[in-house]
């Protein structure tokens, strides 16, 4: 703490003769800044250690560019990431004169149950969730949708990351366009 030096003389006199009091000098003792210096980075150091960035392993296919993989349309399950949080899909191969039957939009909350029933109606083996992001949809929303995938029990190698269709694109566009999402 602080000390004020006292070391003065007696009496408190006043008049000709009398001597100047000194002026009291105060030294302040450093030791608890020390110790609340050495808590503080202590704490700090703590903190930072505890807080280590995590990442996702995910599972890559070998570069093999020859082979392609079939997947029967019974078994696909398309899903399209777009802005603002918005999920798209269609099971099997998109047709043209169908596209309103579909196309159809839903949210992360009612992907989850949809991914689920898929699962469910379709043999293993068949079974095939295909995703594609849009070029305005977020790395989060990526990220939120292979969850589901890992949430949902779908097994490595049935689910994969593909580039979207202009057509596809173009379907997003004019849904939300009509849906009125900015």
């Amino acid at each position: 703490m602080a000390e004020i030096d006292t070391s003065s003389g007696g009496s408190h006199k006043k008049g000709p003769g009398v001597k100047k009091a000194k002026k009291l000098s105060t030294r302040v003792d450093l030791t608890p800044m020390v110790d609340l210096g050495f808590l503080l980075l202590t704490f700090f150091v703590f903190t930072t250690t505890m807080s280590q960035a995590t990442a996702m392993n995910m599972n890559e296919p070998k570069e093999d560019k020859d082979q392609i993989l079939k997947v029967k349309n019974s078994g696909a399950m398309t899903i399209l990431l777009g802005k603002g949080d918005q999920v798209y899909y269609y099971f099997g191969q998109l047709e043209a004169d169908k596209l309103s039957e579909e196309f159809k939009s839903t949210s992360f909350k009612e992907i989850r149950q949809l991914i689920v029933d898929k699962k469910k109606a379709t043999p293993i083996d068949d079974l095939m969730y295909i995703i594609k992001s849009d070029s305005k949809s977020t790395f989060k929303n990526s990220i939120d949708i292979l969850d589901e995938m890992s949430i949902c029990g779908v097994p490595p190698g049935h689910y994969a990351e593909v580039d979207i269709t202009p057509a596809e694109q173009e379907l997003i566009r004019q849904t939300e366009i009509a849906t009125g999402i900015q």
